[in-house]
């Protein structure tokens, strides 16, 4: 049996087809306005070019640094969560799944647990397990090396359940945690390297989607 910060359940629930991640593709655009006017004449009659404004000195940003044996990650960036994940959809909920495990990536490497209880109800089994870890994982200067739940696959059925949640499996697998203090490696969790499935039930809200439930499904 694989271990990880995760509590169980009784298995009522199986995969019953290979779940396949779907791409995000992002676009940009740039836009041009027309009919700008030409160089202006001066008195004389002579076209002159406006004088180029200084061009500032980007503000170099802070370099992302992962956690070592010798200190805790440094300028971690906070997930942003997509555009999809804030739809009412099928889609919509699959992404939000994604994003909510970058949110616990996120604090596993920074100690950081409010963006996801932002996001989790106060019954999540998972998240109470997820704060028991990294509470004391990152205080009196310790930190946490590792951790990562990596996401395989994401499926929803879409389908309301009696209490008006919607269910949706992600399968994943988690990387080792190293748990260190100043100079001192603590100990070591082995995460778990086959693949395993959790369920998150979710429930859309006027903020968006919310993940009221979120546990390990056994085999």
């Amino acid at each position: 049996m694989r271990r990880s910060f995760i509590s169980r359940r009784p298995g009522w629930l199986k995969l019953v087809a290979v779940m396949a991640a779907f791409p995000m593709l992002f676009l940009s655009a740039c836009s041009e306005a027309a009919g700008d006017p030409g160089p202006a004449e001066s008195p004389t009659g002579v076209s002159s070019s406006p004088t180029p404004s200084e061009t500032p000195t980007p503000t170099p940003s802070a370099t992302y640094k992962p956690a070592s044996a010798e200190g805790p990650a440094e300028n971690v960036p906070l997930p942003v969560m997509p555009a999809e994940a804030k739809v009412q959809s099928k889609e919509g909920l699959e992404a939000f799944a994604r994003y909510w495990y970058n949110l616990i990536n996120y604090g596993f490497e920074t100690g950081d647990v409010e963006p996801i209880k932002a996001i989790s109800g106060p019954e999540c089994a998972v998240c109470k397990n997820f704060y028991q870890i990294v509470g004391p994982g990152y205080k009196n200067s310790d930190w946490i090396k590792g951790g990562e739940l990596v996401v395989r696959s994401v499926h929803s059925n879409y389908v309301v359940t009696p209490e008006g949640l919607y269910q949706v499996l992600i399968q994943n697998v988690q990387e080792p945690l190293e748990y260190f203090g100043p100079g001192v490696l603590y100990g070591v969790h082995e995460g778990y390297p086959e693949p395993g499935v959790q369920m998150i039930e979710a429930r859309y809200t006027a903020d968006g989607w919310y993940a009221e439930h979120v546990v390990t499904i056994e085999g």
